[in-house]
This record gives C-alpha cells, sequence and structure tokens, in this order.
C-alpha cells in the first residue's frame, strides 16, 4: 500500500504523480502468448490462464495512470489474465487498460478478468444492485468471475446484519444473487476467497451455481490445515488461485534465502520466484503475482517455459515441514470468523 511505501496515495495528492510503471510505447502491437501457455477449465468449458497478474496492493496499484499502464502492459507482452476486486478501488483504470489493449488487436475473449465482492455490500438485494455497477466502472459488457472476497468481515455492517441474518443465511443469500447475476450473463463463473471448508459446503448444499474458484494463500510453506483445504478444492473440481505464491507481501526476499530454492533456481536458471510460480501452477495452482514492472511480468510470463522434475518437486514439497517454514505468515481459512478486519487486509494484499 502506498503508506506503507512511504508514499502519499493519489486519494491525497492525485493520480498521476506516482513514479512507477513506465509509459507504454505508442507503437507497441500485441506480443504472442506464451508457449505452452497452461489454463484451468471452468464450469461451462471456460478458460483461466494458470499464471496472471494481480491488481493490489502495492503502491502502484492504486494510482489510476499506472494502472492503466500495467494492464496494457501485461496484455501486450501476452498475459492474459487480470485479479481485482471491488475493494482494491481500481476498477475504472482496470477497465481502461484492457480497452487500451483491445484498441490494439487483444481480443476481449482472451482476456480473463476477475473481481471481488467485499462482506460490506453482502447481501441478496445489496448484490444484485453492486455487481452490475462493476460493468459500468470497467466499461466491459461482461466479467469473468466474480469471487466472494471472505465469509465476513468482524464489525463490518451490512444489509445482512441489518435484516437480522446469522453468517450462514448471508453468505447463501450473497450466493444466490451471484448466481442470478451469472444466469444474465453479469458474469461467466463465481467463486470465494478466503473461505473455510465449512463455508464453502453452506454453499454447495444450496445446489446453485458451482464455486468455480478459491482464492486463499497458499505456497510451499503452508502448513497442513492450508493444505487440507487446498485438498478439498482439488477433490471437488474447485479450480484453485494461490495468493501469497512467493511466501507474502513483506517475505518475497526471504524466500530467496532458502537453500534449497536458491539451488534449485541455480539449477533451472530461474529466479526463485519464477521456481515457486511454476511450483504452484505444476501442482494445479493458478498464480496471480503483481508488479507494475514490465520486466517482472515478462519473467512471470516466463514461468510457461520450463518444467521441474518430478524429484525437484518433492525437494520443494518437504520445505513445508523444515524450520524455513516457521518463517511465513500464515492465514487460515478455517480461521477466518475469528480474525479482524486489520488482520484479513494485511494477509490478502498481496496478490
Amino acid at each position: 500500500m502506498p503508506l506503507t511505501a512511504g508514499r502519499l496515495p493519489p486519494t491525497i495528492v492525485g493520480h498521476g504523480r506516482m513514479e512507477g510503471t513506465p509509459p507504454v510505447p505508442d507503437d507497441m502491437m500485441p506480443q504472442p502468448r506464451p508457449l505452452n501457455e497452461m489454463f484451468q477449465t471452468l464450469p461451462g468449458g471456460y478458460k483461466m490462464p494458470m499464471c496472471g497478474l494481480g491488481m493490489c496492493c502495492r503502491y502502484s496499484a492504486y494510482d489510476d495512470v499506472l494502472v492503466r499502464r500495467t494492464v496494457l502492459w501485461y496484455l501486450l507482452l501476452g498475459g492474459r489474465h487480470i485479479d481485482g476486486a471491488h475493494l482494491y478501488l481500481n476498477h475504472k483504470a482496470i477497465g481502461l487498460g484492457i480497452r487500451d489493449a483491445i484498441s490494439r488487436g487483444v481480443p476481449r475473449e482472451e482476456v480473463f478478468l476477475t473481481t471481488k465482492i467485499f462482506p460490506s455490500h453482502y447481501g441478496y438485494n445489496k448484490v444484485l444492485e453492486t455487481v452490475p455497477t462493476y460493468l459500468e466502472e470497467l466499461g466491459l459488457d461482461y466479467i469473468d468471475m466474480v469471487l466472494m472476497h471472505a465469509p465476513k468481515m468482524p464489525l463490518i455492517r451490512n444489509d445482512c446484519t441489518k435484516a437480522g441474518l446469522s453468517d450462514t443465511e448471508c453468505r447463501q443469500e450473497t450466493w444466490r444473487a451471484l448466481s442470478e447475476l451469472r444466469e444474465k450473463g453479469v458474469m461467466r463463473n463465481i467463486g470465494v476467497s478466503n473461505f473455510a471448508m465449512g463455508h464453502m459446503k453452506e454453499i454447495e448444499e444450496l445446489g446453485l451455481a458451482p464455486i468455480a474458484d478459491h482464492q486463499f494463500q497458499w505456497n510451499t510453506f503452508s502448513p497442513p490445515e492450508i493444505q487440507k483445504t487446498f485438498d478439498y478444492c482439488r477433490q471437488k473440481n474447485i479450480t484453485v488461485t494461490a495468493y501469497y505464491s512467493l511466501g507474502g507481501s513483506l517475505q518475497h526476499a526471504q524466500a530467496a534465502t532458502v537453500d534449497t530454492l536458491e539451488q534449485l533456481a541455480a539449477k533451472y536458471d530461474k529466479s526463485v520466484a519464477q521456481l515457486m510460480l511454476r511450483w504452484s501452477m505444476q501442482k494445479g495452482a493458478v498464480v496471480i503475482p503483481g508488479t507494475g514492472n514490465p520486466d517482472h511480468m515478462k519473467e512471470n510470463l516466463e514461468v510457461y517455459a520450463f518444467q521441474i522434475s518430478p524429484l525437484d518437486m518433492e525437494a520443494i514439497d518437504e520445505l513445508k515441514n523444515t524450520e524455513a517454514a516457521s518463517k511465513f505468515s500464515v492465514i487460515d481459512p478455517e480461521k477466518m470468523d475469528s480474525i479482524g478486519f486489520s488482520d484479513v487486509v494485511d494477509h490478502i494484499t498481496d496478490n
């Protein structure tokens, strides 16, 4: 976030005043999509690229000028998956970047855009009222996927609390509304984020639209309780999108000091970040590393170009059982009902 990076936010100094993502050359046209690009298939046959671009929560993700440039750079470099959210306050700039790319020849149908609705806007009527406004903000005809951003947020009032609904009833009413909007074509897929297995079961028992995706913290250092959520999703054919793929918002550099990762990165002539992203993808997770730097975007898209051997995958798997794993922060979906807003924001901002 801007303040944590020692910068005043655009809401104070104005958009376009931050340094960061460079302008996109006027004559730059779409480059080929990555060779060996990998996808996850969602309900209805829709394809989600397995390496995307997270639009939260670095300082450059809050300046509309930098956000617009970031999205355009990424799409012209061959990327096709953008991950945003209502909470990130950058829908308009993301939409402008997508439309800029379309004007240069990137087909809209190739772009996969995810956004999320925050618990402050949960409730049947509120969802029906709110989500269609995302189309207006983005300037698009449809959204590829909308997620419920968290099962709930303590201390935040919404239509559900005003109506006296329980947390379970609130999530289910929200899902009913999302399912209806999906039927109307506002979005093509719906899913959840930071949910526990019990929360997902509440949704599944409704028998409405399937949970297409679950976005939560998951990486090679994740403890058994997080792995259980991952395994449940795989068993239920729910795609997993992993944030904190590199360990955490303040722990990227720390991951680069883990001996096993350093040695294997050197073996494959890749960075530790590329190795960790590729490991996640080979395990079946979609990754959404965030950057406003075009060079880093290229590096992230290069994870499609190599493969980790089964033996080396096992070596990385074992890191969760080492002392190194204890140094990385964890947010357990099973504890989402008992943690506060500040805890969640601190942990979800590394998309």
